[in-house]
């Protein structure tokens, strides 16, 4: 009786049904290509026609070899458009996914339509993020592609969901940066200095550069999609932002919360401004280590300390060591512990300066020495040190400051020693300690050295008068901001939530802000030092009650008319204001602010002043996040219940980038990836040819050169933005750091391709006439398959949503993939084909369930992929002539899709059919007969039922249902579980 069913008829009748779809199929195919020739001949012919009076028209005839060819390729091109209009798209598809083709114009359309713009009367509620301003000197790097792929995304999912949406661009003035190449390009242009210009003709100079090569950063943030509201862009340096800055120093200055001191500041010599912490590297050296050093011709040593002796004012001596042995010119005290006998008849004691004979207290101190680390004596140099300043402090020594600004010997440090470099000096003071027999010993010694990222050079720990925000007070509330409240809620999230604690800790030990910096490039500090009549001109700026801070000048006089009155004469002129300017993080601080219009109450600043989300990377949570914070809560107003306003409610907090070996990207590694050539591609001679652009020298090129040959040895395929973007969002799973591997943005890449393919399957088969369904179809009248596909799709739109509601970027970025992948393209799409021949309503159930899920799939899809989902869409709605997908709908959940019976019948018996099949043919997808016998008798009526959607995803046909009473075939491939039991011939 078995054997009946594998009547050589019945497989006959299965290959003419076959043969008769993929003839139908292919004649459909014939159909459409002819339309889009003639589409594509008309579009042409309308273009020839406006430009009837240039010349060079394009010539839309085409050759006979390739009217022969008939390449599909060419007639699915599409048609030549003016920048920023809609794209023309050609009626037939092309075979094969093209970024470059996909993402032509498609940004800047965007753009000229306004989709980007927020609107600070609309009704809708706000949604607003700052893009962090980047550097005016700066190129996209990796980092900024990841802030814009996760803002991005939140911003187009919030705007698709209704909200009245800004994505704020905004450039900083990068003070250090701008400076260093605009000064590198007068030298090599010129040959001259800032200081043979002069400051005004030099800022004019930097302002020039910046009109003519500052924002590049921004062009490239549109190649990624980026849908930032360009038309708001700010900068730091703007008139708006600039009265912003002015107006929080003078408020902040009036609260208490700015002064001005003398302490210590990290110093750079080759630039001669004090720089901030993220300014510095630090560098670990293990031993003797040779480095090179600005302004020294031959390398410098490092690496090692140096002990020597210092003679008591009595009889005896003490030895102490050091790794900055010039420094000992400013030595003005010697610490030992209290509780260290070998130094207990010294207490109170001094000893002499070897070249300057100056009495050296020798202090006790619990706090800084440990007896059991060298001498157990420590050198202290107040001036040059931090710990030695504090100590300096505590103990009332002398602060001798031996550097000049350029990190020369002053005269401070001695006439034998005066006008010399810092590290000849090192060489010169060690001979002269051992000419008076007072030199022990040198030893290597593991230490660290803080290196300027802008220029190399060492740092130099310097005693210098500055500007400084007292902090103690703004960090305190910016602590509790991030602590529940009676309510269990807080005022500010932290995003991955790890990084609270990391927040508390740097507040509860912060440290107030040195903010002023000696550049020409930023904001002039807006305060005036009141010459008297006496004054030597060395003295400028010594005495604190000497400064008057204000607006502007006229401001600044009557200030100090009111403070010194009219008993002497002092002059306060343009002359007399500070030389320095605002550390830049000052400025970037108060850009949730300033770019809204503060101190005015204008119509942004009601509208979007506090911003809703705020996304960075960890690595500035305190350089920038907690002081916007800080600023923020002091200066933005209050909340209305009382409280203070934070610029922001949230802040995300996205994973550094390094290699796929975890190794940080550097040039000097070849491990460095550009973003552009990502989406472009490159080949591995144009990443060498990059290197030689650089600054790196010969023997540094060629370790790079290996590093590149290693990591990218067929150079970088061409990936586009949206593969880099999706890679880049799925990597943020990892919360600390991301070891980014190429080949996870090409296999994207591949996987845009397949999404391409699907919808270009579904078009023709939905056919030139199709229409979608007018108005919500009743699931209960689906095919099995079809109730499954939308049950599964509500679940993924509810995991998508929360998702992104609870900023898992990635788990949503994985629950889109899974279902396109593993459920749309995998089952559904090939499992309704051979229902899409048929004569009754299934066919068009099926076509009408394909249309939905393509149409909610791609809205699904479209944050994190914007380029292609547009493109898509915008073929599937090619009749409906719609706006854009940007501002379509963002799916939601459909009550009446849910289906738990279906999902379970297709996911545990279907599938589990079809994978038992599937592994009992080893990979084959040579079509044969086969048998599943089941024990259960409500599975075999629902194995039967779908026999035809398990035939088409298993190539096995014909499928027989058999029960225990059936005989199983012999000699066949068999595979058993414990219901279950499956044949193969």
């Amino acid at each position: 009786m078995i054997g009946a069913f594998f009547d050589r008829r019945s497989t006959d009748l299965w290959e003419r049904k076959k043969r008769r779809e993929e003839k139908a199929l292919e004649k459909e195919l014939k159909k459409d290509k002819a339309k889009a020739k003639e589409a594509v001949r008309k579009l042409q012919e309308q273009a020839n026609s406006t430009d009837s009076g240039k010349k060079g028209k394009n010539n839309v005839k085409r050759s006979k070899s390739n009217e022969d060819d008939g390449d599909i390729d060419n007639n699915a091109k599409d048609p030549e458009i003016p920048y920023s209009e809609k794209k023309l798209l050609s009626l037939q598809m092309d075979k094969h996914y093209n970024p470059s083709a996909v993402e032509k114009s498609r940004c800047e359309w965007w753009e000229i339509r306004g989709f980007f713009m927020a609107d600070a009367k609309s009704s809708k509620p706000p949604f607003v993020m700052l893009y962090p301003p980047p550097n005016v000197t700066g190129v996209l790097h990796l980092g900024h592609a990841l802030t814009a792929a996760n803002g991005d995304t939140i911003i187009r999912w919030r705007r698709m969901s209704g909200d009245n949406t800004l994505y704020q661009p905004g450039m900083d003035h990068a003070g250090i940066a701008t400076q260093v190449v605009v000064e590198k390009k007068l030298m090599s242009e010129t040959g001259k200095t800032r200081h043979d210009l002069g400051r005004d003709e030099f800022v004019k100079q930097v302002w020039e550069w910046k009109k003519e090569h500052g924002g590049t950063i921004l062009q490239q943030l549109r190649r990624l999609g980026a849908s930032l509201d360009f038309s708001r862009e700010s900068f730091t340096m703007d008139e708006k932002c600039s009265k912003a800055v002015v107006e929080a120093f003078v408020r902040l200055y009036n609260k208490g919360l700015i002064y001005r001191d003398n302490r210590i500041v990290n110093w750079d010599c080759s630039l001669k401004t004090a720089i901030s912490e993220i300014e510095v590297d630090s560098l670990d050296i293990q031993g003797r280590t040779l480095l090179k050093v600005p302004g020294y011709e031959n390398k410098v040593e490092f690496g090692l300390l140096t002990t020597f002796a210092y003679h008591l004012e009595e009889e005896g001596e003490v030895l102490v060591a050091t790794t900055r042995i010039e420094t000992m010119l400013g030595d003005t005290g010697i610490a030992v512990h209290p509780d260290d006998k070998r130094y207990k008849h010294l207490h109170g004691k001094h000893a002499i300066h070897p070249f300057s004979g100056r009495r050296i207290p020798i202090i006790c101190d619990a706090k800084l020495v440990d007896p059991e680390f060298g001498t157990g004596a420590v050198k202290i140099t107040p001036a040059h040190d931090p710990n030695d300043f504090e100590v300096g402090k505590r103990h009332n020594l002398e602060f001798i400051n031996i550097f000049t600004d350029d990190g020369e010997i002053n005269q401070h440090g001695g006439e034998k020693f005066a006008g010399m470099p810092r590290y000849k000096a090192r060489d010169l003071v060690t001979e002269a300690l051992k000419e008076k027999g007072l030199y022990r010993k040198t030893e290597v010694n593991e230490m660290k050295i803080k290196i300027c990222s802008r220029s190399n050079d060492v740092v130099e720990p310097m005693m210098k008068p500055q500007w400084y925000v007292k902090c103690s007070g703004m960090a305190h509330e910016a602590l509790i901001s991030v602590e529940e409240d009676e309510s269990n809620m807080k005022k500010l999230e932290i995003i991955p939530k790890e990084y609270t604690d990391h927040w508390k800790r740097w507040l509860e030990n912060i440290r107030d802000w040195c903010i002023s910096r000696q550049l020409w490039w930023g904001h002039r500090i807006p305060a005036w030092y009141a010459v008297f009549e006496d004054d030597k001109p060395e003295d400028f700026g010594l005495l604190d009650d000497r400064w008057v801070v204000a607006r502007n000048l006229e401001e600044a006089r009557a200030v100090a008319a009111e403070k010194f009155g009219q008993e002497k004469k002092y002059e306060l002129s343009e002359s007399t204001q500070d030389p320095d300017v605002l550390d830049t993080w000052f400025s970037s601080a108060l850009f949730p602010l300033s770019v809204f219009g503060w101190p005015d109450d204008t119509e942004d600043f009601k509208a979007f002043y506090p911003s809703s989300l705020l996304e960075t990377g960890h690595d500035i949570l305190f350089f920038w996040v907690a002081r916007m914070v800080m600023l923020g809560i002091t200066l933005g107003g209050e909340d209305g219940t009382g409280g203070n306003l934070l610029p922001f409610p949230k802040v995300y907090l996205h994973p550094m980038i390094r290699d796929a070996q975890g190794r940080k990207m550097s040039k000097s590694l070849g491990n460095v990836i550009d973003p552009v050539d990502v989406i472009n591609g490159i080949t591995l001679e144009g990443l060498h040819e990059k290197l030689s652009k650089g600054n790196l020298d010969k023997k540094e090129i060629e370790v790079a050169k290996e590093g590149q040959k290693k990591s990218f040895p067929n150079g970088i395929k061409e990936c586009g933005a949206d593969a880099l973007r999706f890679a880049l969002i799925d990597y943020t799973a990892q919360s600390e750091n991301i070891n980014l591997d190429i080949k996870r943005v090409v296999g994207y890449r591949h996987w845009c391709n397949k999404l391409w393919n699907a919808v270009r399957f579904a078009i023709l088969t939905l056919g030139d006439g199709y229409v979608p369904p007018s108005k919500a179809i009743n699931p209960e009248e689906l095919p099995f398959i079809c109730q499954w596909i939308l049950s599964v799709l509500n679940k993924t739109i509810d995991k998508t949503v929360s998702s992104l509601e609870s900023y898992k970027l990635s788990d949503a970025a994985k629950a889109v993939y899974s279902w396109w992948q593993y459920q749309l393209c995998d089952i559904f799409i090939e499992g309704i084909k051979p229902f899409l021949s048929y004569n009754d309503p299934t066919a068009e159930f099926a076509k009408h369930t394909l249309w939905l899920c393509l149409d909610n799939g791609l809205r699904l899809l479209h944050p994190f992929m914007p380029f292609i989902t547009e493109e898509l869409w915008q073929r599937l709605h090619l009749h409906a002539a719609p706006s854009s997908i940007m501002v379509s709908e963002y799916p939601s959940m459909v009550d009446c899709w849910k289906n738990e019976k279906v999902e379970n019948e297709m996911d545990n018996l279907v599938m589990f059919v079809v994978n038992a099949l599937r592994s009992l043919a080893k990979g084959s997808r040579q079509r044969r007969p086969g048998f599943v016998l089941s024990q259960v008798k409500e599975e075999r009526q629902l194995i039967s039922t779908q026999s035809v959607i398990i035939s088409q995803l298993t190539n096995v046909w014909p499928l027989v249902i058999m029960d225990e009473k059936d005989t199983a075939p012999t000699g066949w491939a068999v595979s058993k579980t414990k219901n279950f039991s499956f044949y193969l011939n």
